[in-house]
């Protein structure tokens, strides 16, 4: 993992299961949510390489860095993460109660962060395993929307003037309308639009 100014020595996300056919999507959002809003890394587990060629097909062409990984051993990868773990649930402490001490954790005291969310009921072992079950809004709600909340506050907002490297597209932001270039090579200024 790489250090970032937006969010310190290293955020990585751990998508905890897949239900092939149902949460592809979700499963899919989650890392393009992780990407996007500051993470170094995902991990899904083996059974969602759909979702990691999506995740790894956005990063070629919008920049990085970021990694898409699998994992047969998720738990594994849980219990032997050296740093802190955050757990996204709508069970656990409120994030506004517990953020300034996570984010110290994790700028002042160099600890990478691992934020874990699930995609259905979550194993009692998660809850014991993490340093902070973390609830963004302690209301039925979407584990995309508890990260991308999360990420944010994690980093007050830093990572949204990100900058992006080996991207072939850039989004150029506008008040109506689309639009998408291509990313200038050393060659010189590409001026085609997509």
């Amino acid at each position: 993992m790489h250090d970032d100014a937006s969010n310190g020595p290293g955020v990585a996300v751990l998508r905890l299961g897949h239900r092939p056919g149902r949460d592809d999507r979700m499963t899919t959002h989650v890392g393009l949510t992780a990407r996007a809003l500051g993470a170094d890394r995902v991990w899904f587990s083996d059974n969602a390489g759909q979702s990691k060629e999506t995740v790894d097909d956005i990063t070629d062409r919008f920049g990085g860095p970021f990694t898409a990984e699998l994992t047969d051993s998720p738990h594994s990868l849980l219990r032997n993460w050296e740093g802190q773990v955050v757990h996204l649930t709508m069970y656990g402490q409120r994030v506004q109660d517990v953020e300034g001490d996570i984010r110290e954790a994790h700028r002042d005291d160099g600890e990478p962060l691992l934020l874990v969310v699930g995609s259905e009921k979550v194993s009692f072992d998660v809850y014991e395993e993490a340093d902070w079950n973390v609830g963004v809004t302690n209301q039925p709600h979407s584990e995309v929307a508890g990260l991308a909340v999360f990420l944010d506050r994690l980093s007050e907002g830093a990572e949204l003037e990100r900058e992006w490297v080996d991207a072939d597209r850039t989004v150029i932001p506008m008040e109506t309308g689309k639009r998408v270039e291509s990313v200038p090579t050393d060659d010189g200024p590409d001026t085609s639009a997509s």
